[in-house]
């Protein structure tokens, strides 16, 4: 089954080291478009609050930031940008791979999912929107409480200050794929470097400094190894088993609403990266193979909505998955309009090729 992907077989990464992210290579940030009159850039609540202390005076505290901090809780460790990268860099070396097109428009898609995984977008709601492919149909914010994640927050407000668009045309923007010059303050800048520092605060990567012939650059090498494996297992775990149980951990909490669709999606981002094959590195030829299969079929699947069907994906590897991930959507009727964002971006990588 074609999903329209170049199966490229290098274990892809970025086109350079984690700094040179976007097309132009530029490192200064573009200023984001000025919201509407009245559109508001926080939470709506006071940005300072006090309490008393012991000793009667008062504590000064922003309300942002316990809402953040529950927010964190309730979420896995890794976000599935900083999980998709975290497949594509190179263990020691620390930068991906510089013949890979795909990273940056992959994971800017993966920023409008993790949006919608977290409630803060969703389609809009107009029955008349099934007349548009999926891509096509418009995502409006539903929630503008700050996730405490940076890129995240940043795309949010930039959704939250803008008319209404649809999901391929918030990717195309966020990654600069636009002609439209007063546009261009939508593309979001150095997020791989971004994400990377990201993961250093988070104590999963380190940063050094590498010469590269002419000109140093801050490289990322993992310093966690037991998180970049977790990932690997369950990736493995998605496309090489026939009955796939996803264990808890901080990566994935056992609570976790959406548990089985956010690892495939992460599986189908990671393949529209060219970032999968450094998952399956340990497998046999036949095996990878076997695998490829099986995440095109997930892709095929999982690209629609309402979800296909499924009853046993190559040799009846994942044989359950349409269980639980019909459960897990029966679980969450309010939210399949959230779902219906995830599909449209993962329709979205099955023509990435074309569109870059």
């Amino acid at each position: 089954m074609s999903s329209g992907l170049t199966r490229r077989r290098g274990g892809g990464g970025g086109g350079g080291g984690a700094g040179a992210d976007d097309e132009n290579g530029e490192s200064s940030r573009v200023a984001s478009p000025v919201p509407k009159a009245g559109a508001s850039r926080d939470t709506g609540g006071p940005e300072t609050s006090y309490e008393s202390g012991e000793n009667g005076h008062k504590i000064a505290f922003d309300p942002r930031d316990i809402s953040e901090s529950a927010e964190r809780s309730k979420q896995p460790k890794l976000t599935l940008m900083e999980e998709v990268l975290l497949l594509g860099l190179k263990d020691k070396q620390g930068y991906l791979s510089f013949w890979n097109d795909n990273i940056s428009y992959a994971l800017r898609g993966c920023i409008v999912i993790e949006l919608a995984f977290r409630g803060r977008v969703s389609m809009q709601k107009d029955s008349s929107r099934r007349r548009f492919p999926l891509a096509d149909r418009v995502i409006e914010v539903i929630d503008d409480t700050l996730t405490g994640e940076v890129l995240l927050d940043e795309a949010l407000k930039l959704m939250k200050g803008s008319e209404k668009m649809s999901v391929s045309s918030w990717i195309d923007l966020m990654s600069g794929e636009t002609w439209n010059l007063m546009k261009i303050g939508y593309q979001l800048k150095q997020v791989r470097e971004r994400l990377a520092k990201g993961l250093v605060d988070k104590g999963i990567l380190r940063t050094e400094k590498r010469n590269f012939l002419l000109f140093d650059m801050a490289t990322h090498p993992v310093a966690d190894g037991g998180a970049k494996e977790e990932i690997r297992r369950r990736v493995r775990n998605v496309l090489t088993q026939r009955t796939v149980v996803l264990p808890a951990s901080q990566f994935l909490p056992e609570n976790l609403e959406f548990k089985y669709i956010r690892t495939i999606a992460m599986v189908c981002a990671a393949y529209a990266a060219n970032v999968l094959e450094n998952a399956l590195a340990t497998l046999g030829h036949e095996a990878r193979e076997r695998a490829f299969a099986q995440v095109d079929e997930l892709l095929a699947e999982y690209s629609q909505w309402p979800f296909g069907k499924r009853t046993g994906g190559a040799s009846g590897v994942g044989a359950n998955l349409g269980q639980v991930v019909g459960e897990e959507v029966s679980n969450g009727k309010d939210k399949e309009l959230q779902l219906e964002v995830v599909a449209a971006c993962l329709s979205v990588f099955t023509r990435l090729d074309s569109l870059l």
